[in-house]
């Protein structure tokens, strides 16, 4: 009975305390829920059943609402917290290299992440039923051509900011953050600064939001899975299995290209360096989040790996700033996976478009839980894909974050060994 009596008090705890143990149960039960209202679509009416699943689905589409009332605003302010927290200095010499670095990492996993997410294919697993309706999308008006690159590469250099907000154009909001960023820095410090403090209050006022958005996920998972199981019954978990699977054959594939650049450039063998980085990786995968495993960063960097403090001063914030290779492959994946859903044929055009576009809005991810999810919403609406499909995937989000999270860490580090062998 004693032992009963703990096992209930570290279950309550369990769920009061972590966020991903109630989404784990959530979902569980919301897929429960909407078996047994499936089951029983022929002793009441199908419209019924459609607006109970309606009904249930609220929370979602509330918490859908909030975050693309931030989005924006969030991503903005990211970006240009990003760019405005290192010194010009620090760009020319080392920031330079780290972000070639960064930019080719993040090109590898997003390409890895679209050859995982073709050929598994999971989107098209889902019911027939569930599709819904496209938005408008300009990103196949170009031909895609020698003759319209120039034309397309002026595109992406807003000439109205204002509109590109009101569009969710988020490759030229990103384009647009980064050469405001890179303006600030030539600023005098006494400009500068305020300029500095007012883009962090901006950040964490967003965050804010989104922290209390993510009070309200459980309910919006298990009205949501009841919603898509009670209209599709079981056909729908298949699909979301495979897109599970996508992610984290993905995210393992990252991890292998990690290990391959830690053993030919950094000379380090794969199995020490994943010992030494363990709690590093072991926070971020608890926490979700890369930015409160980065003081343990620092240290694994500079006891462990021996790294020159003066060079993982700068690689590890900068990294858990804008190096989210794992985000960006999760962005990536999901963004197939939900253009699969939806019925959408991707063409080279608009693929291409959409890959570039989440390179560039992974530089503007928070490292904080709930945050990738807010990108993925910019891409989507960008493409012409309803944000709502957000929804389909945020049961497993939490699940999923933990992962990516561990590798965006493992990517930091491997960054530190790699750079501190290139920058002799």
């Amino acid at each position: 009975m004693e032992n009963l009596s703990a096992l209930s008090e570290k279950l309550k705890h369990l769920i009061e305390s972590k966020l991903w143990a109630k989404v784990l149960i959530a979902m569980c039960l919301g897929i429960g829920l909407g078996l047994v209202l499936n089951s029983l679509k022929d002793q009441l009416s199908v419209s019924l059943v459609a607006t109970l699943a309606n009904w249930l689905s609220f929370p979602g589409k509330l918490f859908m609402k909030l975050i693309q009332m931030i989005m924006i605003a969030l991503i903005v302010s990211s970006i240009l917290t990003g760019i405005t927290g290192s010194s010009l200095e620090q760009l020319k010499n080392v920031g330079i290299k780290a972000l070639f670095y960064f930019l080719i990492t993040t090109i590898v996993s997003v390409a890895v992440g679209t050859l995982v997410a073709m050929l598994i294919s999971p989107g098209k697993y889902m019911p027939v039923g569930f599709k819904g309706e496209l938005l408008p999308s300009d990103t196949d008006k170009l031909p895609f051509n020698m003759a319209t690159i120039p034309d397309m590469l002026l595109r992406i250099i807003p000439e109205n900011p204002l509109q590109s907000m009101i569009t969710g154009d988020m490759l030229s909001l990103v384009v647009f953050s980064v050469i405001i960023g890179v303006a600030i820095l030539h600023l005098s410090p006494q400009i500068a600064q305020p300029v500095g403090k007012m883009l962090e209050a901006v950040q964490s006022i967003c965050m804010n939001i989104v922290n209390g958005a993510m009070k309200i996920v459980p309910f919006a998972v298990l009205g949501i899975m009841a919603s898509i199981i009670a209209t599709t019954g079981t056909e729908s978990i298949h699909g979301l299995a495979l897109y599970v699977l996508a992610v984290l054959l993905g995210l393992f594939l990252l991890l292998i290209f990690y290990l391959l650049l830690v053993f030919v450039i950094g000379k380090i063998n794969p199995i020490s360096f994943l010992k030494k980085s363990k709690d590093a990786i072991l926070l971020a995968f608890s926490t979700t989040s890369s930015a409160a495993a980065m003081p343990v960063s620092l240290n694994v960097a500079i006891v462990n790996f021996k790294i020159r403090k003066s060079l993982s001063n700068i690689i590890i914030p900068l990294g858990a700033t804008i190096n989210m290779d794992g985000t960006a492959m999760y962005q990536c994946i999901s963004f197939i996976f939900l253009a699969q859903v939806y019925g959408l044929e991707l063409g080279f055009l608009s693929l291409g478009i959409s890959m570039i576009t989440i390179v560039a809005a992974s530089i503007g991810t928070p490292a904080v839980p709930g945050a990738g999810i807010i990108v993925l919403a910019s891409v989507l609406q960008s493409s012409g894909i309803p944000t709502e499909g957000v929804m389909v995937i945020i049961g497993m989000e939490r699940i999923l974050g933990m992962f990516r999270s561990a590798i965006n860490v493992t990517g930091d580090l491997t960054a530190c060994v790699v750079l501190d062998k290139v920058l002799v």
